[in-house]
């Protein structure tokens, strides 16, 4: 066959054009249902959950691992965070029975790899090695869970570290948003502490680390997550094996949040700033009440995704911003609404004038039928891409019990969101964003900025 001439080649836009205009895209087919797999969910003598899943894709298996670590002082006054984030850089530096490079030698026989983080609600371990490795990845995270002395020497390099990190990014725009607008939104609860402060983190002791993960480091309440090509309650069998030694305690809950009430934004100032950082935040509801899927797909609507309103306005129409978003943060505790944009400081307050002008437009003027179906098509897939991967299942599964739900939530939540109707996408808009139900912060130079904040009003001014 030979190949096409010029005068027969078709561009593009002729291919996907018919004489009577753009060719229509094909209707959706029906959403197929994801298929359970095989799964274990138990909880053992000690208290901690284990989920384990056959994932048979690939021949290897992702561990995730969630302890409540919270603060017991209650208060955001302790050490308790950098006493934590200290535990987390260190708990891999030896054990009684292993040096440093002993763990990282036994991971790497097995294509493993371990890695500790810490927030103000939990500890999180995140693994993963060849399928036949599980019995040395357990191994070595029990290890490490029960045995871990954080070397004084190994302590005294990562304080100086972390110290720097802390430093570095104490001065970061987003940084310094985002704790402002903690402490707006929760006053002095221990969730607002998410980075201790370079002064904190050099007066921690080794003895105080290890005080630490004896006292706090429990299985009670934890759920560690299993995901991949194993038999699932030989895997549950594995880990009960390796754990029998951490067996008492309960750890610690992050204890509940206060309310998250409606008011003015404060104007935080930052001298000499060329930009200005918008966080404004609003009560949500999380993933077991029934309005959840129509205020996913208000969300989706208003600044989820990049074909949203927020976007189209900001950034688009406007060019205030390259990035404008608005999301919903869960905790275990509850939800809240987050909008967030960085704009030029010349631009502050009518920046500010457009996100209150589309949180209202949302409320009264909802999103379209169009609006919706775009939405639903980009979460539905989100939602299975999410669980296509060992990795992204793992991470999925514990998240979801972290908030006490099972891993069939995540399978039926797609026909959750194709029932939702555009109606009920309108009065979870109405209900929802609704400008007056907002708080948060501005963080800007207040010398270029709160005249025109002043005049737009409902900010708190220097």
């Amino acid at each position: 066959m030979s190949a096409p001439t010029s005068a027969t080649r078709r561009s593009a836009e002729e291919i996907g054009s018919t004489p009577a205009g753009p060719r229509p895209l094909p209707p959706l087919g029906p959403q197929r249902s994801v298929p359970a797999p095989d799964e274990v969910d138990t909880v053992l003598a000690s208290g901690l959950r284990v989920i384990a899943v056959r994932r048979p894709d690939v021949p290897m298996v992702e561990v995730r691992l969630r302890v409540p670590f919270a603060d017991p002082s209650g208060t955001a006054a302790s050490d308790h965070a950098a006493v934590a984030e200290l535990l987390s850089t260190t708990i891999l530096s030896g054990t009684r029975s292993r040096s440093r490079i002993g763990i990282d030698d036994d991971l790497a026989g097995v294509g493993g790899e371990l890695g500790f983080s810490v927030d103000p609600e939990r500890l999180a371990v995140s693994g993963h090695a060849l399928a036949e490795g599980l019995d040395t990845l357990l191994d070595v995270l029990a290890d490490v869970l029960l045995a871990a002395t954080h070397p004084d020497d190994e302590l005294a390099r990562e304080r100086d570290r972390l110290v720097e990190r802390i430093e570095l990014a104490s001065a970061q725009p987003s940084v310094i948003a985002r704790r402002a607008l903690q402490e707006r939104r929760y006053g002095d609860h221990p969730v607002t502490r998410e980075m201790p402060r370079p002064e904190e983190v050099r007066a921690v002791t080794g003895d105080a680390v290890r005080a630490l993960q004896g006292s706090a480091l429990r299985p009670g309440g934890a759920v560690l997550v299993v995901v991949g090509d194993v038999d699932p309650g030989d895997a549950a069998a594995r880990v009960e094996s390796a754990l029998a030694g951490w067996t008492t305690g309960e750890a610690r809950a992050l204890p509940a949040l206060p309310a998250l009430t409606p008011r003015d934004l404060l104007l935080v100032d930052r001298p000499g700033a060329v930009q200005s950082q918008l966080r404004l935040s609003a009560p949500a509801v999380g993933r077991t009440d029934p309005r959840y899927p129509a205020l996913q797909l208000a969300n989706l609507a208003l600044g989820g995704y990049f074909s949203s309103r927020l976007v189209e306005n900001l950034r688009e129409d406007k060019g205030y911003t390259y990035h404008a978003s608005s999301s919903l943060e869960l905790d275990p505790h509850g939800a809240v609404l987050l909008v967030e944009t960085d704009v030029a400081s010349e631009v502050t307050a009518p920046a500010l004038l457009e996100t209150r002008y589309e949180l209202g437009r949302l409320a009264v003027v909802p999103p379209t039928a169009d609006e919706v179906e775009s939405a639903r098509r980009y979460l539905v897939g989100s939602l299975l891409i999410s669980m296509t991967t060992q990795a992204g299942y793992a991470s999925t599964v514990a998240s979801l019990a972290a908030h006490g739900l099972s891993s069939s939530w995540i399978r039926e939540h797609p026909a959750r969101i194709e029932a939702v109707t555009t109606d009920e996408v309108a009065a979870a808009a109405a209900d929802f964003f609704a400008p007056t139900r907002f708080t948060g912060v501005v963080v800007a130079d207040a010398a270029a900025s709160a005249a025109g904040l002043r005049a737009l009003g409902g900010v708190e001014t220097p």
